[in-house]
């Protein structure tokens, strides 16, 4: 069942066409695209939407079978794309988007070092460029949207292109209503969201510990969050630190190593939080905290109150 070419028609000015005018590198596949805005509208995100199939993508389509008591093949088949289109509705997958005086104006930070103790020096860590913040409004990876807008600076307010249909969905109003438990699985690189009775309502993929950090299994509670954390480097706590720094408090901001959210929790020094890197989640190691994307992370938030029980396993 083909999920790209006709849906994506119904953006406003949109055409299914303009997948096609990405370098072969980056070019989007129809059906892969359909599958990502839809897992992602119905909270069962695939991680950086890019139109590209991987391993986030098979996760989240599995986990999303799962719940919807589908055959799980981690497959976008025939009686999961009917789901997916039912449950989106008359909604386009991708619409005109607007760009705004706020999208384009700043303050960005075009050069970000790695260094941590080099990061400390700068005033914030904010987006690099306009084309940085757009794409992580709409969760996508730049170039993503480079390929749908072929002919877009991404730097001029007024300016319109299109964009993956993913804001004001209904998960907030879900998340209010329900009590939650977070459970983080090693082996799936997988965090959902389970509801009081063991439902899954959220998914997203996570980056989990190293052989180094592994992640700490056991139960855990949520302790407090604080939005656009500072982070405090602490290089003691990091085995692969250079051995000549120093700690150092490293400004707030999106670029931020910990991204613009930290959940804290009673496993001391551990935590779940966004980063600067969305488009590693669920690929590479992290120091053993729990990293996802920072519009997953912000999701999170509905369900992350003091108290909310975490498990690691």
């Amino acid at each position: 069942m083909a999920l790209g070419t006709a849906a994506l028609a119904q953006a406003p000015g949109g055409n299914p066409r303009s997948i096609e005018k990405g370098e072969p590198a980056t070019k989007a596949e129809p059906d892969v695209l359909a599958a990502q805005v839809m897992l992602d509208r119905t909270g069962f995100s695939p991680g950086e939407i890019d139109g590209r199939p991987g391993a986030n993508l098979q996760r989240a389509l599995a986990a999303f079978q799962g719940s919807r008591d589908l055959q799980v093949s981690g497959r976008i088949d025939e009686p999961t794309a009917r789901q997916l289109m039912q449950e989106m509705g008359e909604q386009p997958l991708v619409i005109t988007y607007t760009l705004t005086d706020a999208d384009v104006a700043g303050p960005f930070q075009p050069e970000i070092p790695k260094d941590l103790l080099a990061q400390s020096k700068l005033p914030t860590l904010s987006y690099q460029n306009p084309l940085e913040a757009i794409a992580e409004k709409f969760h996508a990876s730049p170039a993503l949207l480079q390929s749908l807008n072929a002919s877009q600076t991404f730097e001029r307010a007024g300016d319109q292109i299109i964009v993956p249909n993913v804001l004001d969905t209904a998960l907030s109003a879900q998340a209010a209503a329900s009590r939650a438990t977070i459970i983080v699985t090693k082996r799936t690189s997988a965090l959902t969201v389970e509801d009081q009775n063991g439902r899954v309502v959220f998914h997203a993929p996570v980056t989990t510990g190293s052989q180094h950090d592994p992640l700490p299994i056991g139960k855990w509670n949520v302790t407090g969050v604080e939005q656009l954390p500072a982070f405090h480097y602490n290089p003691d706590l990091f085995w692969d630190a250079n051995p000549s720094h120093s700690k150092a408090r490293i400004p707030s901001g999106p670029n931020n190593p910990v991204g613009v959210a930290w959940i804290d929790l009673t496993k001391e020094h551990y935590g779940i939080h966004g980063t600067p890197e969305p488009s590693t989640i669920g690929h590479m190691q992290s120091h053993g905290c729990v990293r996802m994307t920072n519009w997953d992370v912000r999701r999170l938030l509905d369900w992350a109150r003091p108290g909310t029980l975490v498990i690691f396993r």
